[in-house]
């Protein structure tokens, strides 16, 4: 979806303690400390890794598919329209919170 790679930069980018780097295949990668929250490929798809029980939750709940490529990383979500979007900035954000809850990760 046009937009969307900048719409999730924007919104990951004003939470606290976020960094980004660059990733594989073009990747915009979002860190907590060391610790990656997910990643953006362009205006296509975002990737999140997750722990097993919880990729399970998001993929039965129909929030994210399993990863396209490497399905023990975690989950896609596919980014087709602004609810998508919406989605993928949720799922970050959930991401994100464990990170920070999680002493390790900073």
């Amino acid at each position: 979806m046009r937009g969307a790679h900048q719409t999730i930069v924007d919104q990951v980018t004003s939470w606290p303690d976020i960094n980004t780097g660059p990733g594989r295949f073009a990747a915009t990668v979002f860190y907590v400390g060391k610790r990656e929250i997910g990643h953006i490929h362009g205006d296509g798809v975002v990737d999140i890794p997750c722990r097993k029980e919880k990729c399970a939750e998001w993929i039965a709940a129909g929030r994210a598919e399993q990863h396209r490529f490497a399905p023990g990383f975690g989950v896609s979500i596919f980014l087709r329209n602004d609810e998508d979007v919406q989605g993928a900035i949720e799922l970050l954000r959930e991401s994100y919170q464990f990170a920070t809850r999680n002493k390790k990760a900073v």
